[in-house]
């Protein structure tokens, strides 16, 4: 092959790629950057405009809160200096569940800034025995690969973070070791809690995919909705999405801009109505046969 059929080759690949269901993982990734901001005391929100990643000042080092797609890592770390830190200072990353475009960076953290990865311990496991559930394989880069975590969190797990102490659930649905945690944030005169759910998402519940890795009875559906069930009556302050769709991070972020004496991120019945939302989403999910 000549150097321009290569070259034709590989437009060839891109405009294929663009076209297939998960291609908004790797494409156009510079475009969906989104200036960093603070979202109340010494939380922040780094994330892009679809993936939502968090940053908290411990006061004794810098708690990443997932690690965004694979090919952010420059956007990341740019997003962490524009917040005001120095990416150096980051010493843990807990990953909310083992799906690549929540992961992505944070084996380039590790190497790079000698932070700590933690991750649910049944999706550290099911790294091991099923790598293709985190999708790393539809990444356009072969280079991009798995990585094993520093530690695992199980159900119950409460762990402190310089002054930050965060307590943890499982929530299987969305992927087998999903997270859920809750903790404090404070701006000095007051203090919140802050909670987080880690995947929502009903891609990995479909029939097909439930039957190819082996839950012909779809079981996880039920598992799912024990899972919402499991942290709803949680008391949240602050309610941190997955996903910027979840808990509406632009526009909330937009209102702070145009109303600075109001943080529409605080509201303590979003959390509840949010899951709420999700156990209803899911059973009109189960009751639709084409599911």
């Amino acid at each position: 092959m000549t150097l321009k059929e290569e070259y034709q080759q590989r437009l060839k690949d891109f405009e294929e790629l663009k076209h297939k269901s998960h291609a908004h993982l790797w494409v156009d990734q510079v475009n969906r950057y989104v200036e960093p901001f603070q979202i109340f005391g010494n939380l922040y929100y780094v994330g892009d405009n679809d993936i939502c990643m968090h940053l908290i000042d411990t006061g004794d080092g810098l708690l990443l809160c997932d690690a965004g797609n694979y090919g952010s890592e420059g956007m990341l770390v740019n997003a962490i200096w524009e917040a005001g830190f120095n990416p150096h200072d980051i010493r843990w990353i807990i990953l909310s569940h083992a799906h690549v475009d929540h992961m992505g960076c944070a084996e380039f953290f590790r190497k790079m800034y000698g932070c700590k990865i933690y991750i649910g311990a049944p999706d550290a496991q099911s790294m091991k025995d099923a790598p293709e559930l985190t999708l790393v394989q539809r990444s356009s880069n072969i280079s991009h690969h798995l990585f094993e975590p520093d530690e695992v969190i199980n159900d119950g797990d409460v762990l402190t973070f310089g002054n930050t102490t965060i307590e943890f659930f499982l929530v299987p649905g969305h992927t087998i070791g999903t997270l859920a945690y809750f903790f404090h944030v404070s701006d000095g005169s007051r203090t919140l809690r802050a909670g987080y759910y880690g995947g929502f998402g009903f891609n990995t519940l479909t029939k097909a995919y439930l039957t190819e890795i082996g839950d012909p009875e779809l079981q996880m559906r039920k598992t799912y909705l024990e899972s919402l069930s499991k942290v709803r009556d949680q008391k949240v302050d602050i309610y941190l999405g997955n996903h910027t769709d979840n808990n509406r991070v632009l526009e909330k972020r937009k209102q702070m801009l145009e109303k600075p004496d109001v943080n529409p991120f605080i509201d303590d019945t979003e959390w509840g109505s949010y899951l709420d939302k999700k156990r209803a989403d899911l059973l009109a999910f189960m009751e639709d046969p084409n599911n």
